[in-house]
């Protein structure tokens, strides 16, 4: 059994007898002589090298993705036969301290100090004395009501950050309960929630069910001071929504890692905004303990077994 390893990533992946590891560059096709593989594991891929793999790996069996979205590999046509697996698990920690370092540079105003300080300006009105509770701004995340939108692994890290630092957190998923100590309801309730809610959090997936799904009737029912944050998938969030929204004043600011479009482009009207805190797809990044999961998924694979993580 032949293993394909991407070059984008460290990987020191222990591989078992009769299986055979082969690195190969993410940024070309893959070689002639490796379109035999079973196994792909992908890590970056452009959609062209994504879409040459579905068509030239014919005897390829399973495509392990360490993304924690798998959308890329499932939009770019392998053979429905082809099993398919995510790096669920792999961004937990990553995206949550990432998350954490925009929702506290949100509250403490980095983004318009950074301004100030690019202009050589004293901030004045920024600094010095401090009301201790506004309730008309997002100034501190001590009782402030944080809603997570997309209630996995990653909220699951995050949200013991945030009541450490003494915010409170509900989060919403497509079921509704308690998960790892925290309430969880669904988009249902939105109406009754989001008017309560000092930051919006998104971390939902792109599928074909979230594409703008933080839409303008989403954005209508926060609170003018809330602001809006998302590291899941630029398709999720209406952009243009958005920006309007920020524009008449009706949400305070966002601060977003992830667009519809990436890079993005430099005619967007969210680089000129003065409460948009932008980020280049930065929150993940490192895969954390890929070679762990590539090993379980390939013991489980050759024994027949079901594959942790499995998507199709």
């Amino acid at each position: 059994m032949k293993v394909l390893l991407p070059d984008s990533v460290e990987l020191d992946v222990a591989l078992p007898a009769g299986v055979t590891g082969v690195t190969y560059a993410i940024g070309v096709p893959v070689p002639d002589e490796h379109a035999d593989a079973e196994v792909l594991v992908v890590w970056g891929n452009p959609p062209d090298q994504l879409a040459d793999a579905a068509r030239r790996l014919t005897r390829l069996r399973w495509v392990q993705s360490l993304a924690a979205g798998p959308d890329a590999v499932l939009q770019a046509g392998f053979d429905p036969g082809i099993v398919v697996t995510a790096g669920l698990g792999l961004h937990d920690k990553t995206v949550a301290e990432h998350t954490l370092a925009l929702l506290l540079a949100a509250a403490r105003r980095l983004n318009l100090l950074v301004r100030a300080q690019i202009g050589h300006r004293w901030a004045g009105e920024l600094g010095g004395l401090q009301p201790v509770k506004d309730n008309n701004c997002f100034r501190t995340l001590r009782d402030a009501h944080v809603v997570i939108w997309g209630f996995g692994g990653i909220a699951a890290t995050l949200a013991p950050l945030l009541t450490a630092l003494g915010a409170r957190v509900t989060g919403v998923a497509r079921s509704a309960g308690e998960r790892h100590g925290f309430p969880v309801v669904t988009d249902t309730e939105l109406p009754e929630l989001l008017p309560t809610a000092d930051v919006l959090v998104s971390i939902l997936p792109a599928t074909a069910e979230t594409v703008r799904k933080l839409n303008e009737s989403v954005l209508d029912l926060l609170p003018s001071h809330a602001w809006v944050v998302n590291v899941g998938r630029g398709s999720t969030l209406d952009e243009d929504a958005l920006l309007r929204a920020l524009r008449s004043g009706r949400i305070a600011g966002a601060a977003l890692d992830v667009f519809e479009t990436e890079p993005l482009p430099a005619t967007s009207g969210l680089w000129d905004e003065a409460n948009v805190i932008i980020t280049p797809h930065a929150a993940g990044g490192r895969p954390l303990g890929a070679a762990a999961l590539i090993e379980e998924n390939l013991a489980a694979f050759r024994e027949g077994r079901s594959l942790r993580n499995r998507v199709a």
